[in-house]
C-alpha cells in the first residue's frame, strides 16, 4: 500500500468545495482546506504507484476549481 499527501491550490474561493468533493472519492482518507501556499491537504491511499498517479490524475486533478497539485508520497523510513 502506498500513502501520500497531496497539496493542492485552487482558484480564489474555491478550497472549501474542493476540499468537500475530493473527500467524496474513493481512495482518499481525509481532505482539509487549509491557509498557506497550498488551499487544500489531501491523504491518499492506492494499492501501488501506478494506482497512485491514476487516482491523482484521473480523479483528483478532474475535480472543477483545481488549478495545480503537488503529490507528496510518504516514505517509511
Amino acid at each position: 500500500m502506498v500513502e501520500a499527501y497531496i497539496l493542492i491550490q485552487t482558484e480564489v474561493g474555491k478550497a472549501a468545495q474542493v476540499a468537500m468533493e475530493v473527500g467524496k472519492i474513493q481512495g482518499v482518507r481525509a481532505a482539509e482546506a487549509v491557509t498557506g501556499p497550498y488551499d487544500a491537504i489531501v491523504h491518499a491511499v492506492a494499492d501501488d504507484v501506478d494506482s497512485l498517479g491514476k487516482l491523482v490524475v484521473a480523479k483528483i486533478q478532474a475535480v472543477e476549481g483545481i488549478t495545480r497539485t503537488l503529490t507528496c508520497p510518504v516514505v517509511k523510513l
